[in-house]
């Protein structure tokens, strides 16, 4: 291929090396030169324009990167139209992708010119998602190297293994103290899992923690023909071969092929056989939604994968690690202050009132005392102590309204940028000591200290329940109670936003109090708000289509 500059009749037949602009004249890099665009090159004064020509024996970049994509793929893998020297690869189908990573590096050894990349090994995939792309990087090669990157894919060098289990059943094992609600979600949470695979849980089972009740069940499963594959959560954690629910297993004459991965979260899966099916004992990080060792081997095997030791082995490098918030023993240092069980609170009394269109909202009466008073009282005389109110706006007007009240203040110098300001200066004013922060907002005059109380006596960080907030039908409410585990989380918050997407994001961490009445979703936000509230609690009818916010 010869590369180099040339006068504009010289061009004529080779392809633009680069975009090439002169006044309101522009030739695109990649254009093939003909007569015409030559004379548009004069014409626009242009002397010299660097082209590339392909010689004898030599293919363009369009040809080489479809011919080496088109033997690259394999069964489930479909390669769209080259272009600029790329060839894109997809999923044909849902599966699991399966790559030759030793063909991969023939492939990107044969020349420089030639790259081929993929996504990670044994990723899962949807139909239509891009796994892989040859790229070109000159816009011509030499035949031979073309054909060598051929050579170099062989065969099925990457393919998409489709999901061929798709019957499962589940037993759960039962100890005291396990809510019912726990098994509920676990099965949702496995439910979900197993949907992108179109794979469903076809039948379930719970039954005591006990050897001989779980062998059992999982018998009695297993004499089901709809049933392919049975996955075990254990009420207690897999500690030795010789356990609960290895001991089930083999107690049905099947056998344990591993225990134990080399990833966090995961480490304690359990890989096993039974009646010529496999048998997954389950970590306890698999009740939750968040990706763990877990999937890695369940999706796998629904593709019918061969799960081999040196698969587990090489989970250990660029693998999962990573901590877990509900672990009854987190990791931090050994100078880290002892929590004492307490929970602080923390009154958010800074915002600006923006939709009340003036007044401050938190200095508005109902029943002859301001509303953030009203809120501070009602924590005040909960179990949460101490109590620490974050002001912003009309600081001074605040602190008078709340004059002879046992609060502490922290001032948010940043109130106008929104909610995250006032929760982080709220979280760092925490007593060192303090185990939880309630956060409580100081427009909700109708939350109570009972309220609080028990949701104080819900957290249970040790047990995993670090998140607590008020539910009423499905709804959640505020305040919410935070684990000192997330206070490191919440300090990142920024903008005009609470901590909503942690809780979405911990799921497995949130433990729901039922609220009575409607003072957990009750904020006054508007005058009309304001005014329904303010006739309630004057014992003054309230229109029927009057609204209060929440």
């Amino acid at each position: 291929m010869k590369f180099g500059p040339a006068t504009p009749d010289e061009a004529i037949g080779g392809v633009t090396v680069h975009t090439l602009r002169q006044g309101s004249f522009v030739l695109k890099k990649g254009t093939t030169v003909g007569p015409a665009e030559a004379e548009a090159l004069k014409a626009a004064g242009v002397a010299q324009v660097v082209v590339i020509r392909l010689e004898d024996g030599d293919v363009s970049e369009d040809v080489a990167a479809a011919d080496i994509a088109r033997a690259i793929a394999g069964d489930g893998v479909t390669v769209e139209r080259a272009f600029t020297g790329r060839a894109n690869l997809f999923a044909g189908r849902a599966g699991i992708l399966v790559i030759d990573r030793a063909a991969v590096d023939r492939i990107n050894t044969v020349d420089e010119a030639i790259t081929f990349a993929t996504l990670p090994a044994f990723k899962p995939v949807v139909e239509g998602e891009m796994i892989a792309t040859v790229k070109l990087i000159p816009f011509g090669v030499e035949g031979r190297l073309r054909d060598a990157a051929v050579v170099a894919a062989g065969r099925d060098a990457l393919h998409v293994a489709p999901y061929v289990i798709k019957r499962v059943g589940v037993v759960s094992t039962i100890l005291p103290g396990l809510a019912p609600k726990v098994i509920d979600k676990t099965l949702r949470v496995t439910a979900e899992r197993l949907a992108p695979a179109g794979a469903r849980i076809v039948v379930e089972k719970r039954v005591p923690h006990d050897e001989t009740a779980l062998a059992a069940a999982i018998a009695e499963i297993l004499a089901r023909d709809n049933v392919e594959m049975v996955i075990v959560f254990g009420a207690s954690a897999i500690a030795d071969r010789r356990d609960v629910i290895p001991a089930a297993i083999v107690g049905n004459g099947g056998v344990v092929d591993y225990f134990g991965m080399p990833v966090d979260p995961g480490n304690l899966l359990l890989m096993g056989r039974a009646g010529g099916r496999p048998v997954l004992g389950a970590p306890g990080c698999a009740r939750s939604p968040v990706e763990n060792g877990f999937d890695w081997v369940l999706m796998r095997m629904l593709a019918g994968l061969e799960v081999a030791r040196s698969d587990i082995v090489g989970f250990g490098v660029g693998g999962l690690l990573m901590e877990i918030v509900t672990r009854p023993q987190p990791r931090v240092p050994d100078a880290a202050p002892a929590c004492d069980g307490k929970v602080a609170a923390v009154v958010l009394a800074a915002g600006r009132s923006t939709r009340m269109g003036g007044p401050n909202k938190m200095l508005a009466e109902v029943g002859g005392r301001p509303l953030v008073r009203i809120v501070a009282e009602q924590v005040l005389a909960s179990n949460a102590a101490p109590v620490i109110v974050v002001t912003g706006h009309q600081a001074t007007d605040v602190e008078k309204a709340l004059d002879g009240l046992d609060v502490t203040f922290a001032h948010n110098p940043d109130f106008a940028s929104g909610l995250a300001g006032s929760v982080k200066a709220g979280i760092a004013a925490m007593p060192e000591a303090a185990s939880g922060a309630l956060i409580a907002l100081g427009d909700m005059p109708m939350i109570d200290a009972q309220l609080i109380d028990r949701m104080i006596a819900a957290l249970a960080p040790e047990q995993g329940g670090l998140v607590v907030v008020p539910v009423s039908g499905g709804r959640r409410g505020n305040p919410v109670l935070w684990s000192r585990r997330f206070f490191g989380e919440l300090m990142k918050l920024d903008g005009d936003v609470g901590g909503r997407h942690i809780i979405d994001q911990h799921g497995e961490a949130v433990v729901e109090v039922p609220a009575e009445g409607n003072g957990a979703f009750l904020d006054i936000d508007t005058p009309q708000a304001l005014e329904v509230v303010q006739r309630a609690a004057a014992g003054r009818p309230v229109a029927p289509n009057s609204g209060a916010g929440g």
